[in-house]
């Protein structure tokens, strides 16, 4: 102890610096913002669409569009690009530092390659399963992974060379998936209400995890500092799982229809795209990891896939209008119903100033 300084004034100044961590401890968690759709942009096409991945470098959005990928300039909310002949194209992967993009086009079970500038078209590279779905650039190894649906498996291409590494077999549907920028890989497994983590630089799965409470997981999202995955299920509910140990730490209540989910950690709120209740639920964790639901923003129906721009925490959907579905058969006994022309569009949904 230092001259001139007493116990008292010691266990003093402790008590003190113990009541300010409770009492920071204990103060609210920064008001969420209230989000609203700002823009809608009429886009060309009359085909269904899937996964929409925004390229931060560019301030692009690319748009899997039936048969093709569109690609917007988030800046002035235009069209400025079109990648051709994708077939049943599903997701779009960006590898930057590489200078190239990834789609994974399903009806032709292939991996087409691009250049990032100048969008033409590089590469096909056959896929090892069948239909090639949910698509990730792993920016620790340099690989790309296609999840392919129907071959319960995931394709794992080199991006240095663009060739095929190696198939990891799983057993199981996959759906979307996220890195954690560290060599996991995780991935849903929709038919097995789980989820599998993945060494990618030995390609093989660590483990695979039950999502407790949760029904045919589709979107995948990360919190990356908190190590905490984001699980959209298909029974109205997110979970939120412990990317390190595979405990499920809870569940919020979500739309119906989820497809995709997000998670911008600047604001530290996850997002749920939910296509059939056209509902886009924010949510946020305190810290036992437990969700709670923030707001639950009307969309228009249809709205089941996004992007997020974490910088200007714009979030992007897009949709179309119906008409009626058509007659059930034996082999479609819940037919969608028809999209109806010239309807296909862009949502923009920004957030509003901070609650009080």
């Amino acid at each position: 102890m230092k001259p001139g300084i007493s116990r008292v004034c010691v266990r003093a100044g402790l008590a003190g610096a113990a009541i300010l961590i409770l009492t920071a401890l204990a103060a609210p968690a920064p008001a969420a913002p209230q989000y609203r759709i700002a823009h809608e942009v009429k886009l060309p096409g009359d085909d269904g669409w899937d996964y929409l991945t925004f390229d931060d470098g560019a301030h692009r959005l690319f748009i899997a569009h039936g048969t093709q990928v569109l690609v917007v300039d988030t800046d002035h909310l235009t069209l400025t690009g079109t990648i051709a002949d994708t077939p049943g194209v599903h997701g779009i992967a960006l590898a930057p530092d590489v200078g190239h993009g990834y789609i994974s086009a399903g009806r032709s079970g292939s991996i087409v390659v691009f250049d990032l500038k100048s969008l033409a078209r590089l590469k096909d590279i056959k896929a090892t399963g069948e239909n090639p779905d949910a698509i990730l650039y792993d920016s620790a190894t340099h690989r790309v992974f296609s999840f392919n649906g129907r071959g319960r498996n995931a394709t794992v291409v080199d991006t240095k060379t663009d060739e095929v590494i190696g198939t990891i077999a799983l057993d199981a549907k996959p759906e979307f998936a996220a890195a954690d920028g560290k060599g996991h890989v995780y991935v849903n497994l929709e038919d097995k209400s789980s989820i599998a983590q993945i060494d990618a630089q030995h390609l093989k799965v660590d483990a695979v995890w039950p999502i407790n409470g949760c029904e045919e997981p589709s979107g995948l999202a990360i919190d990356i500092a908190a190590q905490r995955l984001y699980a959209g299920c298909g029974n109205k509910v997110m979970a939120v799982i412990d990317a390190t140990s595979g405990r499920t730490l809870g569940t919020a209540p979500i739309g119906a229809g989820v497809d995709a989910a997000a998670y911008d950690s600047g604001l530290r709120l996850a997002l749920a795209s939910c296509g059939s209740d056209a509902v886009l639920t924010v949510l946020r964790t305190g810290a036992s990891g437990a969700p709670e639901v923030v707001q639950s923003l009307t969309t228009q129906r249809g709205a089941r896939t996004m992007a997020l721009d974490e910088h200007s925490h714009r979030i992007f959907l897009v949709t179309a209008n119906f008409g009626a579905p058509p007659a059930a058969t034996p082999e479609q006994p819940h037919p969608r119903p028809a999209m109806l022309p010239g309807t296909f569009r862009l949502l923009v949904v920004e957030p509003a100033k901070l609650t009080q």
